[in-house]
């Protein structure tokens, strides 16, 4: 179970690319030994978090403490605590699981038998020791995925950290991933993951929301979720503004209009249903009800649709296919 113990440190931390603010005065705490999630569409700034705690790019104004070593001036010390899975692929498909893993070894400075003893380890703990001989290019993006995640754990961390890990995957796939992922926690390894998919985040123990660059929540799921209070009814017009009004001044209720779909929270939605129909006759194209969403959560929170923003997380295509 995870502890209230920090592992994790955030504070005050801001990073620019030129005169664009892609992480905005952000703090947060990791506890050890839980998954935690950083959910938010592309453009979000999450990406750039990833990169500063997996010591990518440096630590600008702001504090950051990873298994108790400053990120500004202990990276050395902190890559030797964490292991890292990128999304864009990190593997040679011309190489066997067995070679892959070894190459990375040799990068943490593992040889011989504390090496082999490591990769037969990974391997097995991955369900991968029947297919370790064999090149990589021959796996589905599953297998490849589960090779990528003994990448990560070659070297014994304390802290995971995972890049929209499901990128690519099936929907099993995805099942399976989450699975592993939560054996890892089982061992004791804090997990972090970047994602910008709904039902992930809600796997998480506790997750932040970011949005343009901020954090917008942090808590777990079923906390932001219940703090909303009463069932979400949407409802889509061609006449919006009417349908706003009609309901104002008959029912006493605000719709808000959220990129043209209008939202409002009400407990016993069911009920709200056929009077807002009633009211607004020859005015309602479609109208539904349903318990709040992390989604919900997002759009209470921001005013705007879970969707991408103006990207803020600029990527190289020589630094992405490097790692």
């Amino acid at each position: 179970m995870p502890s209230t113990d920090p592992i994790v440190r955030v504070t005050h931390l801001t990073h620019r690319y030129g005169e664009r603010v892609a992480v905005n005065d952000l703090s947060l705490s990791v506890n050890r030994g839980e998954i935690f999630g950083f959910l938010g569409p592309n453009g979000s700034g999450k990406t750039t978090l990833f990169r500063i705690l997996s010591t990518l790019i440096p630590v600008e104004p702001g504090l950051v403490s990873i298994c108790g070593f400053d990120a500004a001036q202990e990276m050395s010390s902190i890559r030797q605590h964490i292991g890292v899975v990128f999304q864009s692929p990190s593997l040679d498909l011309q190489l066997t699981a067995n070679e892959n893993l070894r190459h990375h070894g040799h990068l943490y400075g593992l040889h011989g038998a504390e090496l082999k003893t490591r990769m037969a380890e990974m391997l097995e703990r991955m369900n991968l020791t029947d297919r370790a001989s064999e090149r990589v290019g021959t796996f589905s993006g599953g297998m490849r995925r589960r090779v990528e995640l003994a990448k990560g754990l070659l070297n014994r961390p304390q802290v995971l950290l995972l890049d929209e890990p499901s990128t690519g995957l099936d929907p099993s796939a995805r099942i399976e991933l989450w699975k592993t992922l939560a054996d890892i926690q089982a061992s004791g390894i804090t997990v972090l993951v970047t994602t910008h998919l709904m039902d992930e985040a809600d796997r998480c123990n506790r997750l932040t929301i970011m949005a343009a660059g901020q954090l917008v929540a942090c808590d777990t799921p079923a906390a932001m979720k219940d703090a909303i209070g009463g069932d979400i009814i949407t409802i889509r017009s061609s006449q919006p503004s009417a349908v706003q009004a009609k309901l104002r001044s008959t029912l006493g209720v605000e719709l808000k209009d959220v990129d043209g779909v209008l939202r409002l929270e009400q407990r016993s939605g069911h009920e709200f249903v056929p009077r807002a129909i009633e009211a607004a006759p020859g005015l309602v194209e479609s109208i539904s009800v349903g318990k709040p969403t992390l989604e919900d959560v997002f759009v209470r929170l921001t005013g705007k649709q879970f969707k991408d923003e103006d990207p803020i997380d600029p990527v190289p295509k020589k630094t992405a296919a490097s790692h």
